[in-house]
């Protein structure tokens, strides 16, 4: 019943567009106020503690990263790059698209900054090549999602942190379910483009003009060979390469494509810190009302449940991606990390899963919730970039929602795809 109390206050505030961070702070300060005598002063005590991790440096670093990449002229080159490569196919320009959320994903390791940088850059080339508009920014939106699976990537460092597991390899295991979903949403984009007409946009490719693009983009080629090479190779931490990813972001836009000028400075800085704030915002409330769950044995309670079902692991499985796919489409991606991990990490152990496969079973589910409604943070950002309308959005994402929700089934059962690389 003091369960029931607890999730009744917080789906209220949730009713009353109270907004997550102080929702999930303030139905944790009035369930221990109506049940416990617990002094308030553990409140900010528990905030801080949840923010006093070394992992979870990486975060902000990676956020800022992500800015300077953004800023920085990188994500031309990167667009180049991959016109060069399949530009000339069917529904070309969409593939370039995808390709270089791929590309953009695994420097800036953020979903909306992957969906506004490439967005910005390629949904007017599209429209006015013919394509759909709603389409172009529906296909944005879901390709901006490898930002979070795609290593380096900020949810699965705060997986790594809340789960206790490496985060190094993390971000092997993230490498092939990117890929691959980002193969997948090519596929999409190719029967889609058959179908309504799109061909090639752009003039025939060749050797020379790829080894040119190729030169251009380089120095943003090797940033993730810099970053994940490093820490793959032990020369340092991820919460270090998140540093490294920072002085390498800035010196190649400042000093070598010379897109950022030190007056703008200003603008990257104070807007990388009002998203870290925000984040770990997030985070502390997030961890106190963890703390609530755990000593109202929540996690424990819910995982001997879903393990006494009579039913089999593939049923328990299941179950756990209808749990993530139903928070993801209202709750923010790193608040459900948070909430999640505790309550639903027992249960996959108790099937025997590795904690990093796991791991990346949440963050792909969760990353599906980043285009579903209600919320669908980068359907909101793809609408505000390509100039259209939330709902017609909504109505353009649904192939690629069916086709990433079938990723989804597959890397859950084959795990050999998120950890045959750490083999």
């Amino acid at each position: 019943m003091s369960s029931l109390l607890l999730f009744g206050i917080l789906i209220i505030l949730f009713v009353l567009s109270v907004p997550i961070a102080i929702a999930l702070g303030l139905a944790s300060v009035l369930f221990l106020a109506f049940t416990a005598d617990i002094p308030l002063i553990s409140l900010p005590q528990r905030l801080f503690a949840s923010l006093d991790s070394f992992p979870l440096m990486a975060a902000p670093f990676f956020i800022l990263a992500g800015k300077l990449m953004e800023h920085g002229g990188i994500s031309e080159r990167l667009v180049d790059f991959a016109k060069s490569l399949v530009g000339q196919m069917k529904g070309g320009l969409a593939h370039v698209a995808i390709i270089s959320c791929m590309f953009f994903a695994a420097l800036s390791g953020s979903a909306a900054a992957t969906t506004a940088a490439i967005g910005s850059l390629l949904i007017p080339a599209m429209v006015k090549a013919g394509y759909d508009r709603n389409f172009a920014t529906a296909l944005h939106s879901a390709a901006g999602t490898t930002g979070i699976v795609i290593p380096p990537s900020v949810p699965l460092v705060l997986y790594g942190v809340s789960a206790g597991v490496s985060v190094s390899g993390l971000f092997i295991a993230g490498i092939l379910p990117g890929i691959m979903i980002g193969l997948s949403l090519m596929v999409v984009a190719f029967i889609i483009s058959a179908v309504k007409g799109y061909g090639s946009d752009l003039e025939r490719t060749n050797f020379k003009k790829i080894w040119a693009s190729f030169k251009r983009a380089s120095l943003a080629l090797i940033m993730p060979i810099i970053i994940l090479g490093g820490i793959y190779g032990g020369i340092f931490t991820p919460t270090e390469a998140s540093v490294v990813a920072v002085v390498y972001g800035f010196v190649v836009g400042v000093f070598v494509y010379k897109k950022i000028k030190f007056k703008e400075m200003r603008e990257i800085l104070v807007s990388s810190v009002i998203t870290t704030s925000v984040v770990l915002f997030i985070i502390s409330t997030a961890g106190f009302f963890g703390m609530v769950l755990t000593r109202e044995q929540v996690p424990h309670n819910v995982a001997q449940f879903i393990t006494e079902l009579d039913v089999s692991p593939i049923i328990v499985l299941l179950i756990i991606n209808l749990v993530l796919l139903a928070v993801g489409t209202f709750m923010e991606t790193i608040a459900s990390i948070i909430i999640l991990t505790p309550i639903l990490l027992p249960v996959a152990l108790s099937l025997g899963m590795d904690p990093i496969h796991f791991g990346i079973i949440m963050i792909v589910n969760l990353s599906i919730g980043l285009i579903t409604p209600p919320v669908g943070v980068s359907l909101f950002i793809g609408a505000r970039v390509g100039n259209t309308t939330y709902e017609k959005l909504v109505k353009a994402i649904i192939p690629f929602l069916i086709v990433l929700i079938i990723n989804v089934l597959i890397i859950s059962f084959v795990p050999v795809i998120s950890t045959g690389l750490l083999r």
